[in-house]
C-alpha cells in the first residue's frame, strides 16, 4: 500500500489549497479514505472522511469551508480547502483505514502517506 499527498503549500489567509492523495497496492474504491492534520505540538487529528460509497464526515472546524471528493478511476482523493485561516496550519496526511466506512481516530487508520506542508500566513 502506497498513499503519496501533494499540493500543500504557503497560502494567504482567506485563500484556497487543494490537497490530492493518490494511492496503491488495494482495491481503492472498497476502502474509505481519509484527511487528518497535525500541527507543531499537537495530535493529530481528523479532518475529513469519505467512504467507499462517498458519504462524507467533516470536523466542525472545517465544516463549510473544506469539501473532501473522490475519484476510484484514479484511485485519488481530495481535499479542497477555501477560506483558509492561520489554525489551519499544520502538516496534512493522507489516510486509509481497514474499514469501508468513515473512521475519525488515527488509531483506525492502517496506512499513512508521508504527509504535505499546509501554511497559511499573510
Amino acid at each position: 500500500v502506497q498513499l503519496v499527498e501533494s499540493g500543500g503549500g504557503l497560502v494567504q489567509p482567506g485563500g484556497s489549497l487543494r490537497l490530492s492523495c493518490v494511492a496503491s497496492g488495494f482495491t481503492f474504491s472498497s476502502y474509505s479514505m481519509g484527511w487528518f492534520r497535525q500541527a507543531p505540538g499537537e495530535e493529530r487529528e481528523f479532518v475529513a472522511a469519505i467512504s467507499w460509497d462517498s458519504i462524507t464526515n467533516y470536523a466542525d472546524s472545517v465544516k463549510g469551508r473544506f469539501t473532501i471528493s473522490r475519484d476510484n478511476a484514479k484511485n485519488t482523493v481530495n481535499l479542497q480547502m477555501n477560506s483558509l485561516k492561520p489554525e489551519d496550519t499544520a502538516v496534512y496526511y493522507c489516510g486509509r483505514p481497514s474499514s469501508s466506512y468513515n473512521r475519525y481516530r488515527p488509531r483506525e487508520y492502517d496506512y499513512w502517506g508521508q504527509g504535505t506542508q499546509v501554511t497559511v500566513s499573510s
